[in-house]
Protein backbone atom coordinates (compact mmCIF):
# COMPACT_ATOMS: atom_id res chain seq x y z
CA UNK A 1 0.00 0.00 0.00
CA UNK A 2 1.25 3.30 -1.05
CA UNK A 3 1.35 6.08 1.39
CA UNK A 4 -1.68 8.61 0.50
CA UNK A 5 -0.75 12.22 -0.85
CA UNK A 6 -2.81 15.56 -0.97
CA UNK A 7 -4.00 14.62 -3.77
CA UNK A 8 -6.05 11.66 -2.58
CA UNK A 9 -7.02 13.80 0.38
CA UNK A 10 -8.95 16.34 -2.32
CA UNK A 11 -10.13 13.77 -3.86
CA UNK A 12 -11.82 12.20 -0.55
CA UNK A 13 -12.97 15.74 0.18
CA UNK A 14 -14.68 16.05 -3.25
CA UNK A 15 -16.43 12.71 -2.74
CA UNK A 16 -17.97 12.68 1.01
CA UNK A 17 -18.41 16.72 1.25
CA UNK A 18 -21.93 16.24 0.93
CA UNK A 19 -22.20 13.31 2.96
CA UNK A 20 -20.18 14.74 6.17
CA UNK A 21 -20.82 17.16 8.28
CA UNK A 22 -18.83 20.50 7.72
CA UNK A 23 -18.03 20.77 11.74
CA UNK A 24 -17.54 23.96 13.34
CA UNK A 25 -14.10 25.72 15.02
CA UNK A 26 -14.77 26.96 18.49
CA UNK A 27 -12.60 29.15 20.55
CA UNK A 28 -12.54 29.69 24.35
CA UNK A 29 -10.43 32.32 26.08
CA UNK A 30 -9.89 30.55 29.44
CA UNK A 31 -8.41 27.95 27.46
CA UNK A 32 -5.91 30.83 25.47
CA UNK A 33 -5.43 31.97 29.30
CA UNK A 34 -4.57 28.65 30.42
CA UNK A 35 -2.36 27.25 27.69
CA UNK A 36 -0.56 31.22 27.02
CA UNK A 37 -1.68 30.33 22.84
CA UNK A 38 -4.32 30.53 20.90
CA UNK A 39 -6.67 27.30 20.37
CA UNK A 40 -8.50 26.16 17.66
CA UNK A 41 -10.48 23.36 18.18
CA UNK A 42 -11.87 21.34 15.23
CA UNK A 43 -15.02 19.87 16.74
CA UNK A 44 -15.58 16.34 15.45
CA UNK A 45 -17.26 15.33 18.24
CA UNK A 46 -20.20 17.40 16.19
CA UNK A 47 -19.88 14.92 12.94
CA UNK A 48 -22.12 12.08 12.10
CA UNK A 49 -21.83 9.36 14.33
CA UNK A 50 -20.26 11.91 16.86
CA UNK A 51 -16.73 11.75 15.77
CA UNK A 52 -14.04 11.62 12.88
CA UNK A 53 -13.88 8.35 11.96
CA UNK A 54 -17.27 9.13 9.51
CA UNK A 55 -14.99 10.91 7.15
CA UNK A 56 -12.52 7.83 6.51
CA UNK A 57 -15.61 5.46 6.44
CA UNK A 58 -17.47 7.37 3.98
CA UNK A 59 -14.80 7.89 2.03
CA UNK A 60 -14.09 4.01 1.67
CA UNK A 61 -17.46 2.73 1.44
CA UNK A 62 -18.32 4.67 -1.19
CA UNK A 63 -15.16 4.22 -3.32
CA UNK A 64 -15.83 0.73 -3.71
CA UNK A 65 -16.96 -0.96 -6.95
CA UNK A 66 -20.27 -2.17 -6.62
CA UNK A 67 -18.86 -5.95 -6.70
CA UNK A 68 -16.83 -5.45 -3.69
CA UNK A 69 -19.59 -3.80 -2.02
CA UNK A 70 -22.00 -6.53 -2.75
CA UNK A 71 -21.78 -8.87 0.00
CA UNK A 72 -21.29 -5.79 2.88
CA UNK A 73 -18.67 -4.28 4.59
CA UNK A 74 -16.66 -5.80 7.63
CA UNK A 75 -13.90 -4.46 10.47
CA UNK A 76 -13.33 -4.74 14.12
CA UNK A 77 -13.60 -1.51 15.93
CA UNK A 78 -13.55 -0.21 19.71
CA UNK A 79 -16.22 1.84 18.68
CA UNK A 80 -15.97 5.14 16.83
CA UNK A 81 -15.22 3.16 13.38
CA UNK A 82 -17.43 0.69 13.80
CA UNK A 83 -20.23 2.88 14.16
CA UNK A 84 -18.58 5.19 10.98
CA UNK A 85 -18.90 1.83 9.04
CA UNK A 86 -22.18 0.75 10.19
CA UNK A 87 -23.93 4.06 8.93
CA UNK A 88 -21.69 4.50 6.30
CA UNK A 89 -22.77 0.95 4.99
CA UNK A 90 -26.48 1.68 5.59
CA UNK A 91 -26.13 5.07 3.47
CA UNK A 92 -25.34 2.62 0.50
CA UNK A 93 -27.64 -0.28 1.45
CA UNK A 94 -24.83 -2.64 2.12
CA UNK A 95 -24.68 -4.93 5.19
CA UNK A 96 -22.60 -4.02 7.91
CA UNK A 97 -20.73 -6.68 10.29
CA UNK A 98 -18.51 -5.11 12.94
CA UNK A 99 -16.35 -7.05 15.34
CA UNK A 100 -16.26 -5.22 19.02
CA UNK A 101 -14.01 -6.09 21.86
CA UNK A 102 -15.87 -6.50 25.04
CA UNK A 103 -15.02 -3.83 27.01
CA UNK A 104 -15.66 -1.31 24.31
CA UNK A 105 -18.25 1.43 25.99
CA UNK A 106 -21.90 0.90 25.87
CA UNK A 107 -22.99 4.03 24.52
CA UNK A 108 -21.07 2.82 21.23
CA UNK A 109 -22.20 -0.52 21.44
CA UNK A 110 -25.74 0.27 21.13
CA UNK A 111 -24.98 2.90 18.54
CA UNK A 112 -23.75 0.60 16.45
CA UNK A 113 -26.55 -1.85 16.47
CA UNK A 114 -28.73 1.03 16.32
CA UNK A 115 -27.16 1.67 12.67
CA UNK A 116 -28.48 -1.60 11.89
CA UNK A 117 -25.06 -3.71 12.03
CA UNK A 118 -24.49 -6.97 12.95
CA UNK A 119 -22.10 -7.21 15.74
CA UNK A 120 -19.68 -9.86 16.61
CA UNK A 121 -18.12 -9.68 20.47
CA UNK A 122 -14.54 -10.60 20.71
CA UNK A 123 -11.83 -10.22 23.97
CA UNK A 124 -9.90 -6.89 24.13
CA UNK A 125 -6.90 -8.03 22.07
CA UNK A 126 -5.65 -7.01 18.58
CA UNK A 127 -5.50 -10.98 18.20
CA UNK A 128 -8.95 -12.04 19.16
CA UNK A 129 -10.06 -8.86 17.25
CA UNK A 130 -8.32 -10.48 13.82
CA UNK A 131 -9.19 -13.45 14.04
CA UNK A 132 -12.20 -13.42 14.87
CA UNK A 133 -12.80 -10.93 11.69
CA UNK A 134 -11.14 -13.50 9.49
CA UNK A 135 -14.35 -15.88 10.67
CA UNK A 136 -16.78 -13.18 9.86
CA UNK A 137 -15.69 -12.37 6.52
CA UNK A 138 -14.93 -15.87 5.34
CA UNK A 139 -18.54 -16.56 6.93
CA UNK A 140 -20.30 -13.32 4.87
CA UNK A 141 -17.99 -12.49 2.50
CA UNK A 142 -17.99 -9.25 3.02
CA UNK A 143 -15.08 -6.48 1.75
CA UNK A 144 -12.76 -5.67 5.09
CA UNK A 145 -12.10 -2.33 5.71
CA UNK A 146 -9.84 -1.80 8.24
CA UNK A 147 -9.98 0.97 10.85
CA UNK A 148 -6.87 2.94 10.27
CA UNK A 149 -4.16 0.81 7.72
CA UNK A 150 -6.09 1.82 4.73
CA UNK A 151 -5.17 4.46 2.52
CA UNK A 152 -9.09 5.41 1.75
CA UNK A 153 -9.59 5.36 5.51
CA UNK A 154 -6.29 7.63 5.72
CA UNK A 155 -7.55 9.83 3.12
CA UNK A 156 -10.71 10.50 4.69
CA UNK A 157 -9.97 11.38 7.96
CA UNK A 158 -7.26 13.85 6.68
CA UNK A 159 -10.17 15.69 5.39
CA UNK A 160 -10.70 16.85 8.62
CA UNK A 161 -7.08 19.29 8.46
CA UNK A 162 -8.23 20.28 5.21
CA UNK A 163 -11.01 21.86 6.55
CA UNK A 164 -8.91 23.08 9.51
CA UNK A 165 -6.80 24.94 7.55
CA UNK A 166 -8.98 26.17 4.82
CA UNK A 167 -10.93 28.39 7.80
CA UNK A 168 -7.15 28.85 10.03
CA UNK A 169 -4.50 28.95 7.55
CA UNK A 170 -1.50 30.35 9.69
CA UNK A 171 -1.63 27.86 12.60
CA UNK A 172 1.63 27.10 13.63
CA UNK A 173 0.96 23.71 14.85
CA UNK A 174 -1.32 20.79 15.12
CA UNK A 175 -2.23 18.51 18.00
CA UNK A 176 -3.65 15.28 17.19
CA UNK A 177 -4.45 11.85 19.13
CA UNK A 178 -2.89 8.37 18.06
CA UNK A 179 -4.15 5.14 18.11
CA UNK A 180 -3.47 3.28 14.89
CA UNK A 181 -2.56 6.54 13.60
CA UNK A 182 -5.12 6.92 10.96
CA UNK A 183 -5.70 10.75 12.03
CA UNK A 184 -2.63 11.79 12.73
CA UNK A 185 -1.51 10.25 8.90
CA UNK A 186 -4.06 11.87 7.30
CA UNK A 187 -3.74 15.40 9.52
CA UNK A 188 0.61 15.18 8.48
CA UNK A 189 -0.07 14.37 5.34
CA UNK A 190 -2.40 16.91 4.32
CA UNK A 191 -0.58 19.85 6.64
CA UNK A 192 2.65 18.86 4.95
CA UNK A 193 1.39 19.32 1.79
CA UNK A 194 -0.83 22.88 2.29
CA UNK A 195 1.59 24.49 4.86
CA UNK A 196 4.65 22.77 5.14
CA UNK A 197 5.66 24.94 7.64
CA UNK A 198 3.01 23.70 10.40
CA UNK A 199 4.08 21.43 12.67
CA UNK A 200 2.13 18.31 13.40
CA UNK A 201 2.32 16.70 17.16
CA UNK A 202 1.06 13.37 17.88
CA UNK A 203 0.10 13.07 21.22
CA UNK A 204 -0.35 9.38 23.38
CA UNK A 205 -1.40 8.42 27.08
CA UNK A 206 1.77 6.86 28.70
CA UNK A 207 0.92 3.56 29.47
CA UNK A 208 -0.15 3.19 26.00
CA UNK A 209 2.72 4.35 24.11
CA UNK A 210 2.84 2.05 21.45
CA UNK A 211 3.58 4.96 18.54
CA UNK A 212 6.06 6.71 20.51
CA UNK A 213 8.04 3.76 21.43
CA UNK A 214 8.11 2.99 17.61
CA UNK A 215 8.72 6.16 16.44
CA UNK A 216 11.55 6.82 18.97
CA UNK A 217 12.90 3.44 17.85
CA UNK A 218 12.11 2.95 14.04
CA UNK A 219 10.60 0.13 14.68
CA UNK A 220 6.93 -1.23 14.71
CA UNK A 221 6.26 -1.68 18.21
CA UNK A 222 3.09 -3.74 19.35
CA UNK A 223 0.42 -2.33 21.38
CA UNK A 224 0.58 -3.99 25.01
CA UNK A 225 -1.88 -1.93 27.19
CA UNK A 226 -5.39 -1.71 26.53
CA UNK A 227 -6.10 -0.77 30.42
CA UNK A 228 -5.78 3.68 29.23
CA UNK A 229 -9.31 6.06 30.09
CA UNK A 230 -8.68 7.13 26.19
CA UNK A 231 -10.57 4.02 24.92
CA UNK A 232 -10.57 4.95 21.14
CA UNK A 233 -6.22 5.13 21.73
CA UNK A 234 -6.03 1.25 22.47
CA UNK A 235 -4.73 0.15 19.18
CA UNK A 236 -1.66 -0.06 17.69
CA UNK A 237 0.15 1.35 14.58
CA UNK A 238 -0.34 -0.28 11.60
CA UNK A 239 2.67 -1.16 8.74
CA UNK A 240 1.12 1.60 6.61
CA UNK A 241 0.16 4.66 9.27
CA UNK A 242 3.54 3.95 11.00
CA UNK A 243 5.38 4.77 7.61
CA UNK A 244 2.79 7.84 7.40
CA UNK A 245 3.84 9.11 10.58
CA UNK A 246 8.13 8.49 9.97
CA UNK A 247 7.83 10.58 6.62
CA UNK A 248 5.15 13.19 7.84
CA UNK A 249 4.81 13.56 11.59
CA UNK A 250 7.13 16.27 13.71
CA UNK A 251 7.22 14.49 17.00
CA UNK A 252 5.15 12.85 19.25
CA UNK A 253 4.64 13.41 23.61
CA UNK A 254 2.52 11.20 26.05
CA UNK A 255 0.63 12.26 28.91
CA UNK A 256 -0.52 10.48 32.22
CA UNK A 257 -4.08 9.16 32.74
CA UNK A 258 -4.79 12.00 35.38
CA UNK A 259 -4.08 14.64 33.35
CA UNK A 260 -5.95 13.22 30.32
CA UNK A 261 -9.32 12.89 32.74
CA UNK A 262 -8.57 16.80 34.05
CA UNK A 263 -8.31 18.04 30.52
CA UNK A 264 -11.27 16.05 29.58
CA UNK A 265 -13.09 17.21 32.44
CA UNK A 266 -11.71 20.84 31.82
CA UNK A 267 -13.23 21.47 28.51
CA UNK A 268 -16.61 20.02 29.48
CA UNK A 269 -16.67 22.58 32.42
CA UNK A 270 -15.51 25.27 30.76
CA UNK A 271 -16.70 25.26 26.53
CA UNK A 272 -19.91 22.95 27.20
CA UNK A 273 -19.15 20.35 24.75
CA UNK A 274 -18.65 16.81 25.29
CA UNK A 275 -15.38 15.39 24.41
CA UNK A 276 -14.22 11.74 24.83
CA UNK A 277 -10.77 11.04 26.63
CA UNK A 278 -9.40 10.32 23.50
CA UNK A 279 -10.09 14.10 22.18
CA UNK A 280 -8.35 14.99 26.04
CA UNK A 281 -5.12 13.61 25.26
CA UNK A 282 -3.77 16.79 23.09
CA UNK A 283 -5.27 19.20 25.80
CA UNK A 284 -3.65 17.59 28.38
CA UNK A 285 -0.44 17.91 26.40
CA UNK A 286 -0.89 21.37 25.68
CA UNK A 287 -1.87 22.21 29.65
CA UNK A 288 1.01 20.17 31.21
CA UNK A 289 3.45 21.96 28.50
CA UNK A 290 4.12 18.41 26.74
CA UNK A 291 5.02 20.65 23.72
CA UNK A 292 8.00 23.12 23.34
CA UNK A 293 8.02 26.55 22.38
CA UNK A 294 3.76 27.14 21.86
CA UNK A 295 3.72 30.49 23.81
CA UNK A 296 1.80 32.77 21.79
CA UNK A 297 1.51 30.83 19.10
CA UNK A 298 -1.84 29.30 16.74
CA UNK A 299 -2.55 26.04 18.13
CA UNK A 300 -4.63 23.80 16.44
CA UNK A 301 -6.49 20.25 17.83
CA UNK A 302 -8.49 18.11 16.61
CA UNK A 303 -11.35 16.67 18.86
CA UNK A 304 -11.87 13.62 17.37
CA UNK A 305 -15.07 12.75 19.09
CA UNK A 306 -17.53 12.64 21.76
CA UNK A 307 -18.78 9.33 22.27
CA UNK A 308 -19.19 9.18 25.96
CA UNK A 309 -20.67 6.35 27.99
CA UNK A 310 -22.52 8.70 30.52
CA UNK A 311 -22.98 5.99 32.96
CA UNK A 312 -19.22 5.57 33.46
CA UNK A 313 -17.69 9.37 33.44
CA UNK A 314 -13.61 8.43 34.53
CA UNK A 315 -14.09 11.55 37.09
CA UNK A 316 -16.38 9.61 38.90
CA UNK A 317 -14.53 6.44 38.85
CA UNK A 318 -11.98 8.40 40.23
CA UNK A 319 -13.74 10.08 42.82
CA UNK A 320 -14.78 6.52 43.84
CA UNK A 321 -11.75 4.48 43.86
CA UNK A 322 -9.71 7.45 45.06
Amino acid sequence: MEIPTLSDIQQAHEQIKDRIHRTPVLTNRQVDERSGCRVFFKCENFQRVGAFKFRGACNAVFSLADEEASNGVATHSSGNHAQAIALAARMRNIPAYIVMPENSPEVKKRAVAGYGAEITFCEPTQEARESTLEKVVEKTGATFIHPYNDPRIIAGQGTSCLELLKDYPDLDIILVPVGGGGLASGTAIAASGIRPEVNVIGCEPEIADDAYLSLKTGELQPSKNTQTVADGLRTGLGELTFACLQKHLHGIVTVSEEEIVSAMRYIWERMNIIIEASCAVPVAALFNHKIENTSGKKIGIIITGGNVDLENLPWNEQREHG
